[in-house]
């Protein structure tokens, strides 16, 4: 299987990727890409910035959903730097954690300022809730998964961790967001502000933020860790892979 060609190119204008895929301005963002690059390509603007090109396509076009591919295909992650994609990947979780959740939090409480109470409590409560899970999930890829890839990639002693144990636990943290929006869409009294629509229009954006950012990860970090993990110890892969073979059992009928 190959990857599907990528409707974003670096011979494209950076201008017309983002006026096609206005969701794509947070991508380059944590790239740390800013906005006034003209008519510049894509591949200018990434020279400019001092951004690996192949790494910032690969990601503008997994996050659209222009590109999918197979974690087989070595070559598709060959191109790909990995420290560049871990270093959007943390900056990815510095957004979240140090700025758009706190933001929201913020808006938050002053629409409950305005309503009864005990729903205002309940609603805090499930909120903080829900950042405290995205906490730990980020937490733990900032303590326990990139480092990890950066020492595979150093050549460093690796034997007591591999991505397997990460992408079998790598689960969307989607339970506590959805009772909130439930609680706001079904019995929070808004009356005829535009605070609380807001804060919960800022919400669902956010919940589908942070969807894509996990399909950067499931997408591109997973299988290209993988891929490093095949190169350095190919006998190892080749004898785990036997392993999950045999363990799959004929059908009997």
């Amino acid at each position: 299987m190959t990857p599907k060609p990528f409707l974003y190119t670096a011979d494209m204008p950076l201008s017309e990727v983002i006026t096609k895929d206005y969701e794509l301005l947070l991508v380059i963002t944590r790239f740390g890409i800013s906005l006034g690059f003209g008519e510049r390509t894509v591949q200018e603007v990434c020279d400019l910035h001092q951004v690996d090109v192949d790494t910032l396509l690969a990601v503008i076009n997994t996050v659209s959903g222009q590109a999918t591919y197979d974690s087989c295909v070595e070559e598709v992650f060959d191109k790909l730097d990995p420290h560049a994609l871990i270093e959007y990947l943390r900056s990815s979780h510095h957004y979240f954690l140090e700025y758009k959740l706190p933001l929201i939090r913020e808006h938050l409480q002053h629409a409950l300022d305005e309503g009864p109470k005990d729903i205002a409590v309940v609603v805090m409560r499930f909120f903080d809730e829900y950042v405290n899970e995205v906490h730990k999930h980020m937490g733990y890829e900032n303590e326990q998964v990139f480092p990890y890839a950066e020492k595979l990639l150093a050549g460093g002693d690796t034997a007591k961790y591999n991505i397997d144990i990460y992408s079998q636990h790598h689960d969307p943290v989607e339970a506590k967001i959805t009772e909130l929006k439930n609680i706001l869409i079904k019995y929070y009294p808004d009356g005829k502000g535009y605070k609380m629509t807001t804060v919960l229009w800022d919400i669902f954006a956010t919940e589908e933020d942070l969807a894509l950012h996990n399909r950067v990860e499931n997408h591109l970090l997973i299988p290209l860790v993988k891929s490093i993990e095949k190169k350095n110890n190919p006998l190892s892969c080749s004898q785990k892979d036997k392993k999950s073979t045999t363990k799959r059992k004929p059908t009997i009928k």
